[in-house]
């Protein structure tokens, strides 16, 4: 079994404590590092390569958002999954901007974190309940990257270019992308340039808002809804 690589990124040393004891029990994880700020987590990212980020916001140095807008800049096929204590639906647009693909709460950690891992590793967005509904109330406000004329363009998109915002939109790199698809990076990039165009989105999470509202991803979060219902 190949196991799942995590890098803990805290700054207090009794929860990247916690949170390794919870995770290494799991048998398809291990934690490869820990760092307690910005600047330890991209040379720890640099030296382990791991799979998943597990990130905070509120770090010395500088902060989660601006490592992880680093982590993708320069690791782009890591992960990054926020755990964190703001239940703010700023902090979760912020961090999707950033490269984030999943956002938990330190609330919920003992329950969510273990699934939201092995559903970020799959390629999957991951979204503590309560937020999946921020994003999915989207469809009837025309805010913040998806406005009307976007959301009639998707009659307009071939079904190559309704694959690839799929595969974007959950977080997938552009490498990553082309292997499945048997095409090169180069050409998923100009894919994705081309999409921003046609839909007038200009950024990742302006799309994940318009798969979102076409339903492109309702098997992706149907998951996170159920659990919410029960």
């Amino acid at each position: 079994m190949n196991q799942i690589r995590l890098l803990i990124v805290d700054d207090h040393p009794v929860v990247r404590a916690g949170l390794k004891t919870l995770l290494s029990v799991q048998p398809d994880m291990v934690v490869v590092g820990e760092a307690a700020d910005g600047e330890a987590a991209l040379e720890q990212v640099a030296a382990l390569r791991p799979d998943i980020v597990i990130m905070d916001i509120t770090l010395g140095g500088f902060s989660g958002l601006e490592a992880t807008r680093q982590i993708k800049k320069r690791f782009p096929e890591t992960k990054v999954l926020v755990l964190t204590m703001h239940e703010s639906e700023e902090y979760l647009r912020l961090m999707l901007e950033a490269g984030a693909t999943g956002y938990v709460l330190k609330k919920a950690a003992n329950t969510e974190l273990v699934v939201a891992i092995r559903a970020v590793q799959r390629g999957e967005i991951y979204l503590y309940p309560s937020f999946t509904r921020i994003l999915l109330a989207d469809r009837f406000h025309g805010h913040e990257g998806v406005n009307r004329s976007a959301q009639d363009s998707i009659e307009r998109l071939s079904d190559r270019e309704r694959q690839v915002l799929r595969l974007v939109a959950q977080g997938y790199t552009s490498r990553e992308i082309a292997e499945q698809l048997y095409l090169s990076a180069r050409t998923i990039e100009t894919y994705r340039s081309r999409l921003m165009s046609k839909l007038g989105i200009k950024s990742r999470v302006g799309l994940v808002r318009f798969a979102l509202s076409q339903g492109l991803l309702d098997d992706v979060i149907d998951g996170v809804q159920d659990k919410d219902v029960k």
